[in-house]
């Protein structure tokens, strides 16, 4: 909303002053035409330069596309849309509104202008003091930049919890639904703050969410904020545990509804991290992921480490006895028609039933011993005698992989790490240091790192490769601008002078450099630039009407005092009810709302100094 008005700020501000300034017999609408055309080109370049560096967050893809491409095309258009209002109804709207002869300027403004002058005036002949300001301001800067935790995207409260449970592979329907209750009552008994319990087991019947029957999702919704006991999502988390921990067998992780199914949807796992181990062989694969899990566990951040259990699970094998079957003239295709019909039953047809094909298939009622069941079952042989079943094969029980995961064609086993009190980029970097100082892959074995970690890189690489680019495209319409590349580049300066707030504001609020946070830096960028684009154009014009260097940057920087001022101030009024929004989602807004803020602070301070002393340094010396 602030930046929406930037463009009519500007052009209601120099109509004014022209109104209030003209002592000419020039007509009231010619003087508000001469005002407006003064500042049209900076406000078009101004506009133009914001609308493309909001372009990168278009290019956006995965999740933070989803989130943040419709908010850049959004602001985009409603900034094209003021531009051409700001032109053309404005102006209008001036003629007919604004009396010069009653408008009168604050006497608290006259005061900030003449405190502005005494000061600017002692800057541009005294700068060291400034200037070692400056220098202060930037190292602090990057100081903070490097301790200031990466995460991709802020940590969002959904109000409730859920844990994700799982028990040993080989465990039954039943029995994993009794200890899925008695789980939900030692929960509701021994946490206060848990309102209900509701949980699921297994798959459904069309299989869009595919689990095992010993893999839970419980869904904790908790009592409203005012009456909970706890003291915060920690605490409550850790009473959870206790309980937990109190059940053999179990492995169990904390996340969110939403958080689940977002993790789940972009890279297969939940979690912030997902280490993935790729290889041909499922036991070597189940042992780098259990050395993976138990290194990683020792590390600071880490909350929850789940390792899927991918072996474990009991199978029948029947083995043909080839030698019997031959004596009895049989084939093994007909032991193995045999073999389904006493384990899967005989399927006869089929009838329709409420719109579904119903299979009408013939079972024999499945004895505790499979053995028993194979004795009872007689096969024919050419003969014409009888064979019992089970003196044709050998039945053994063994253990197999409970679930034998493929990506891109290739096996993996997948350890997963939910991370608190760390940022995110820090964790990955710590254990990427950690696995490759004492961990040695097997020929034919591989890591890769996914979940949260994955989408931030991905992120980081897309804005790393348009920022640069749409930054260079704003140097070219500076440069058509002004015609000159010295000023062009002048004004890019105000990029590092916004750049220091935002950063130090980050630090100062604990907040992590994110995707929302990157997003408030390339919208801190534009208003930035603009600023610098209706400050340089002052300059120029005062010096093309004759003035000396000197007053030609003191009596322009005091005139766009007010410009410049106000649309800072929009601007960081504009993002109050993020920067102190509450409840679910806030999270996400507050890291922008902060960057801008604090940005918008150091650039107008130091757009209203420093370039004002760069403009009169470089441009005009180098210009005499």
């Amino acid at each position: 909303i602030g930046m929406l008005v930037d463009g009519a700020v500007v052009v209601v501000e120099n109509s004014v002053t022209r109104l209030q300034n003209s002592h000419s017999a020039l007509p009231r609408l010619h003087v508000i035409f001469r005002a407006i055309r003064e500042v049209a080109i900076p406000i078009t370049s101004g506009t133009l330069i914001i609308l493309l560096v909001f372009s990168p967050l278009v290019t956006l893809e995965g999740l933070e596309g989803k989130l943040f491409a419709p908010v850049a095309m959004t602001i985009m258009v409603a900034l094209a849309s003021s531009l051409l209002l700001s032109l053309t109804l404005i102006p209008v709207l001036t003629s007919l509104l604004v009396n010069a002869d009653r408008v009168r300027t604050p006497s608290w403004v006259t005061a900030i202008e003449k405190g502005y002058r005494n000061s600017l005036r002692h800057t541009l002949n005294r700068p060291a003091p400034m200037l070692a300001a400056l220098v202060i301001a930037c190292g602090l800067a990057g100081w903070a930049f490097t301790e200031t935790g990466k995460a991709f995207m802020p940590e969002m409260d959904e109000g409730d919890l859920l844990v994700q449970v799982e028990k040993i592979p080989t465990i039954n329907l039943a029995t994993s639904v009794d200890m899925d209750m008695r789980i939900e009552r030692a929960l509701l008994e021994a946490v206060p703050d848990i309102d209900r319990v509701i949980a699921r087991v297994g798959s459904d019947e069309l299989g869009l969410d595919p689990m095992s029957l010993n893999e839970t999702d419980m869904f904790l919704q908790l009592k409203p904020m005012d009456q909970r006991q706890s003291v915060d999502k920690a605490d409550l988390q850790s009473q959870i545990r206790s309980v937990l921990d109190a059940f053999p067998g179990l492995s169990y992780g904390f996340t969110q509804p939403i958080d689940m199914r977002v993790s789940e949807m972009l890279s297969g796992s939940r979690g912030d991290l997902a280490i993935k181990v790729f290889g041909p062989e499922l036991w070597q694969l189940e042992a780098i992921a259990a050395d993976i899990a138990s290194r990683v566990e020792t590390l600071a951040g880490a909350a929850e480490v789940l390792q899927s259990q991918t072996d474990g699970m009991h199978y029948l094998r029947v083995v043909p006895n080839e030698i019997r079957i031959n004596e009895l003239q049989l084939t093994q295709m007909e032991v193995q028609e045999a073999l389904r019909g006493v384990l899967e039953g005989h399927r006869l047809g089929h009838v329709i039933y409420a719109d579904r094909q119903v299979p009408i298939v013939l079972k024999q009622a499945k004895p505790a011993q499979i053995s028993s069941l194979l004795q009872e079952r007689w096969l024919p042989t050419p003969d014409g005698d009888l064979a019992p079943l089970g003196s044709l094969v050998d039945v053994e029980e063994v253990s197999g992989p409970v679930l034998i995961k493929r990506e891109s064609g290739q096996r993996f086993a997948v350890v997963t790490v939910n991370i608190e009190g760390v940022a995110l980029s820090d964790f990955v970097a710590s254990a990427q240091q950690s696995l490759a100082a004492s961990l040695q892959l097997p020929a034919g074995y591989r890591l890769d790192w996914g979940g949260e970690f994955e989408n931030q890189q991905r992120a980081n690489e897309r804005l790393g490769l348009m920022v640069p680019v749409a930054i260079g495209l704003v140097l070219l319409v500076l440069f058509s601008t002004f015609g000159r590349m010295n000023e062009a580049l002048l004004i890019l300066c105000n990029i590092p002078f916004a750049l220091i707030g935002g950063i130090l504001a980050l630090w100062v609020s604990g907040e992590y450099l994110s995707v929302p946070a990157s997003v408030g830096f390339i919208a801190l960028l534009g208003v930035a630039v603009m600023n610098g684009v209706v400050l340089v154009d002052q300059f120029r014009h005062l010096q093309g009407q004759g003035c000396d260097p000197f007053s030609a940057v003191l009596e322009g920087a005091t005139g766009r005092l007010r410009p410049v001022l106000m649309t800072a101030t929009t601007g960081a009024v504009g993002l109050l009810p993020l920067l102190f929004a509450t409840g679910p989602g806030s999270e996400i807004q507050k890291p922008l709302a902060i960057v801008v803020t604090g940005g918008l602070t150091t650039s107008t301070l130091l757009t209203l100094y420093v370039l004002p002393w760069l403009y009169r340094r470089f441009i005009l010396r180098s210009a005499t």
